[in-house]
């Protein structure tokens, strides 16, 4: 496997949209209420300028999404933070109001964490709670390994660490199936098959997915799958045998046992790559998409964990 393709190497918030994408429609387009209460801003990082959405006041919580998705996807996270955490959604490089450059080396691991840098820079930290949910998740992994000094705590939503993933894929069968749209996003030109309404098939409420058909119109298809073309293993599936980058903080994770493309087994022995306290919370019920399937438990699983 090229250097390109390690996990611990270029992995990095969530979306390893590590999902495929299936038709859907969009109704009222109306702005949400979180719509109206946040602030928005912008970091810079090495001329790509990242957009996010702020609420809240206190110790900063920064939320990483992914594919395919945008910074609405904290919405009931950062309503249910705001009292005692300053919470700053972004959206990734290539999605909705951030920047989209060309070029599938523009969507390298090591620019994915480092538009996160900017972001905890640009308001004002040297530190924050890191939040990402699958691509997000891989680079909010890959963050709090690489940034250790600036990752207070670590949440990951629905993506096993980067060795777990890599584990899987080298040994699981039924991975290597769960992971085929991967490798379909992996092909040139796949992004000509995407649509806005099809990226938005995994969104129920019909007033936010008209939102998110907007925030896809406005987004890269190319970009998207650029973290696939950049970032994610190839075939032949080989295990990293490098040394563990060991993360250095708490790390609390959320999994829908659901998910039909990051399965459960990849949550084997992730705790063995964690110097700290690890937890671990598994929602039968939920899917891929946790933060939507049950948002309520997901807000409160994160706020009294942060409350310890």
């Amino acid at each position: 496997m090229s250097t390109r393709s390690r996990w611990p190497t270029i992995l990095l918030l969530s979306s390893v949209g590590f999902f495929p994408a299936f038709g859907a429609g969009a109704a009222d387009s109306a702005p949400l209420d979180i719509e109206r209460r946040v602030s928005h801003g912008f970091a810079t990082n090495n001329g790509v300028r990242i957009h996010y959405a702020t609420l809240g006041r206190g110790p900063l919580v920064v939320m990483v999404h992914g594919f395919p998705d945008c910074w609405l996807t904290w919405r009931h996270a950062m309503e249910s933070l705001e009292k005692d955490y300053e919470t700053v959604a972004i959206d990734q490089r290539g999605y909705n109001l951030s920047d989209k450059p060309k070029g599938v080396e523009h969507y390298d691991m090591a620019a994915l964490v480092e538009d996160v840098a900017a972001v905890v820079r640009a308001r004002g930290r040297e530190r924050a709670i890191i939040v990402g949910h699958d691509w997000g998740g891989a680079v909010a992994w890959t963050f709090a390994m690489k940034r250790p000094e600036m990752t207070e705590k670590l949440i990951i939503l629905n993506l096993p660490h980067p060795r777990g993933i890599g584990r899987e894929l080298a040994r699981n069968p039924q991975q290597q199936k769960a992971s085929a749209y991967a490798r379909r996003f992996q092909q040139e030109g796949a992004h000509t098959n995407l649509t806005a309404e099809g990226l938005a098939f995994w969104v129920t409420d019909a007033q936010a997915k008209a939102r998110y058909v907007e925030a896809f119109q406005r987004s890269d298809f190319e970009a998207m799958l650029n973290y696939y073309k950049r970032n994610y293993p190839r075939e032949p599936y080989t295990e990293d045998s490098s040394p563990v980058v060991k993360v250095k903080c708490p790390v609390l994770m959320i999994h829908g046992l659901k998910d039909t493309a990051l399965l459960s087994p990849g949550l084997n022995g992730n705790w063995d790559f964690v110097e700290k306290d690890f937890t671990l919370v598994t929602v039968p019920d939920a899917g891929h998409f946790v933060q939507q399937d049950a948002p309520d438990l997901v807000a409160r699983s994160i706020r009294s964990w942060l409350a310890r």
